[in-house]
């Protein structure tokens, strides 16, 4: 058996085939992260977004709410991935949201990093990661708080991993977006995760 050899031209072809593949391959993720934050635009959306980057695991023995000396913090690395989360979302036509959040530093720092509007404090969005039995109260009143809403425009909530899991069975990871429709009945559908590296 004889192979004829690969033309010059052949090859162009065969190797613009390959890096279109690629592109695709690379840009799908993407795609699909920009078309389902999109939604975040649409009326009878949720944003649940998890913390940006903030190293270490729950928070010091002397954690005090409201003085962030005594809490687990954002990175540099956690800033700069909030801003850029922020800089997505406006790309995807989300300009300004009502923005809700826990009441820890870490949290209320991405919030107001992201910069699509003022902050409100949200108690019902604080961590109970040393308090898992007080969980599903407080998910309840934050289900009761998410059904009460005006969604016509776009709302975004900062919390933590715990709460996030409580609320939809979804595990983030730092600075992820899990995308929620209230349905009529009131039911939350997850549609699904913007994962924080595609939007950097």
């Amino acid at each position: 058996m004889c192979f004829e050899p690969l033309l010059p031209s052949r090859r162009w072809l065969f190797a613009g085939l390959a890096a279109l593949v690629f592109a695709v391959a690379r840009a799908g993720p993407a795609a699909a992260s920009d078309e389902l934050a999109a939604k975040l635009a649409k009326p009878g959306h949720i944003a649940m977004m998890r913390h940006a980057l903030a190293p270490g695991t729950g928070d010091p023995a002397n954690f005090t709410l409201g003085d962030c000396a005594t809490q687990r913090n954002l990175s540099e690395a956690g800033r700069r991935q909030a801003r850029r989360t922020g800089d997505f979302l406006r790309s995807v036509g989300v300009s300004e949201a009502r923005v809700f959040s826990s009441q820890w530093c870490r949290c209320m720092d991405t919030a107001e990093l992201l910069e699509l509007g003022a902050v409100e404090p949200l108690p019902a969005l604080n961590s109970f990661f040393r308090d898992r039995a007080g969980g599903p109260e407080q998910t309840r009143q934050l289900r009761e708080k998410i059904g009460e809403l005006d969604l016509s425009q776009p709302v975004l909530m900062v919390t933590h991993q715990v709460n996030i899991t409580g609320l939809t069975d979804v595990f983030p990871s730092s600075g992820e977006i899990v995308v929620l429709r209230r349905e009529a009945d009131g039911d939350l559908a997850v549609l699904g995760t913007v994962d924080p590296r595609s939007t950097q």
